[in-house]
């Protein structure tokens, strides 16, 4: 005979949906970040006399590809899942106000 499974505590439900928005921070939020910052340092490398905008693109991409299992790691090293959506948002709306600026000088 099994033996009956005790219920659920809050505490249990709490760490699952802090686990879900961990997650959710790593995947969107990572996916945002890295492409923001992506899209930036190819505005910077592309924006010379003598630079190629192809290979800027594919520079860029290829060093978002880098950063973005980084910004996974720091997502699930902070103390709580609200500072690393705080830290994401943060560094999002640093890099939009920077491509914004890069590419208003740049035109």
């Amino acid at each position: 005979m099994k033996a009956a499974r005790p219920e659920a505590q809050p505490k249990d439900a709490l760490y699952r949906w802090a686990v879900l928005s961990r997650v959710l921070a790593a995947t969107l939020g990572g996916y945002g970040v890295s492409a923001l910052a992506m899209a930036l340092l190819a505005l910077l490398l592309s924006s010379g006399p003598d630079r190629q905008p192809a290979n800027s693109v594919l520079f860029a991409t290829m060093l978002s590809f880098v950063l973005y299992p980084v910004i996974v790691i720091v997502v699930f090293s902070v103390r709580s899942a609200l500072r690393a959506w705080l830290v994401l948002g943060v560094i999002a709306l640093l890099l939009g106000a920077s491509i914004t600026v890069v590419s208003m000088a740049g035109a």
